[in-house]
């Protein structure tokens, strides 16, 4: 397992990283978390990503209880804050009230003293962004947070968050965590280059498509049992990917995958991992073996030619419009755009 450094920080995380969403506290029972965990640790990945919210906080629980014993110095853990926790109308969102009580609930519940990597998990657009960063900037300086990142931002609230911590002397944004793969790729033509300029390094969540991408979904074919497709949980989130033309184009990538001696899954790692800025790739697991095989991707050089037949097997499949972007689908960015007017633009480095 090879270790890259998150963008222009001091940190270094494994290539691949351990992510527990939809499986610790719903899909998966915690013992055998606890074993996906080892099998995680046995293959050197020493990166673990989690969220308050998942499994409505049981997620971190999990993890936390996993990694306990596992000396706190060998693993880098990084979660996020902000959607609800709780009931209360002060139970979500980037307030300086909610990051400060998510924080500390996070690590209560991670059995630990401090977050390696604290990721705002989408942008608040009703609350300020100076209120966002000095809370940030806030347990930074307490030492109960060692970076902070975002995930899911557009490059507009990127650019606007930087220039603000620049003018007030905040910590800067180290990290964005965005959905990419083989297919989606809507953060290549905004986000990758204004990180790439501004030292930010992109962890990205899905590398296989949520499964779409590891060839057992068969086009025409019923959905296999037991699979995320037919989980309550995750079947909302691999649908999109589910459709006949891409699975019969995901279908013509198992030559390649031959080709480069490796399976469908380490094949739609490997390809991330190449991607330029691209620090770590989160990868989940059911089962232990799945980690182990996953981890397999770290490393592998997939050559010029494969690549090319890749996208030119996926051609009009290919979603790279940033509009896309969660974030943006589900708020506007007027209030993003409105810092840009008041503070400028980052300068290019």
């Amino acid at each position: 397992m090879e270790h890259r450094q998150l963008g222009r920080s001091g940190l270094k995380l494994s290539e691949i990283a351990y992510g527990n969403w939809l499986t610790h506290g719903s899909q998966v029972e915690a013992d055998v978390a606890s074993q996906c965990v080892a099998a995680a640790l046995d293959t050197g990945i020493t990166t673990f990503d989690t969220a308050d919210m998942y499994a409505e906080t049981r997620a971190e629980q999990v993890l936390g209880t996993a990694l306990k014993g596992v000396p706190r110095e060998a693993v880098e853990i990084s979660t996020k804050v902000f959607w609800p926790t709780g009931p209360g109308p002060n139970s979500r969102g980037l307030s300086r009230k909610h990051i400060m009580e998510a924080a500390h609930g996070s690590l209560k519940r991670l059995q630990t003293d401090y977050i390696d990597l604290y990721q705002a998990h989408r942008f608040d657009h009703d609350v300020r962004l100076e209120e966002t960063l000095r809370a940030f900037d806030d347990l930074v300086r307490q030492g109960k947070v060692l970076y902070v990142g975002v995930s899911e931002w557009r490059a507009e609230q990127i650019a606007a968050a930087l220039k603000i911590a620049d003018e007030m002397g905040f910590d800067r944004i180290v990290s964005n965590q965005a959905q990419y793969h083989l297919i989606w790729r809507v953060i290549e033509s905004e986000v990758v280059p204004l990180s790439l300029r501004e030292g930010i390094g992109q962890i990205v969540y899905s590398p296989m498509a949520q499964g779409a991408l590891s060839g057992k979904y068969r086009p025409g074919r019923a959905l296999p049992p037991g699979s995320r497709a037919v989980d309550r949980h995750g079947a909302r989130f691999i649908s999109n990917f589910l459709d006949d033309d891409i699975l019969q184009r995901v279908q013509q990538l198992k030559p390649l995958a031959d080709e480069s001696g490796l399976t469908m899954p380490q094949l739609a790692v490997a390809w991330t991992l190449q991607r330029p800025g691209i620090a770590s790739a989160i990868v989940g697991a059911s089962r232990p073996e799945q980690i182990k095989e996953n981890a397999m991707a770290a490393g592998v050089r997939l050559d010029a030619e494969i690549l090319q037949r890749i996208d030119d097997i996926m051609s009009d499949q290919i979603v790279l419009n940033p509009a896309y972007t969660p974030a943006s689908s589900t708020y506007s960015t007027v209030a993003a755009r409105a810092h840009l007017d008041a503070y400028g633009r980052p300068a290019e480095s």
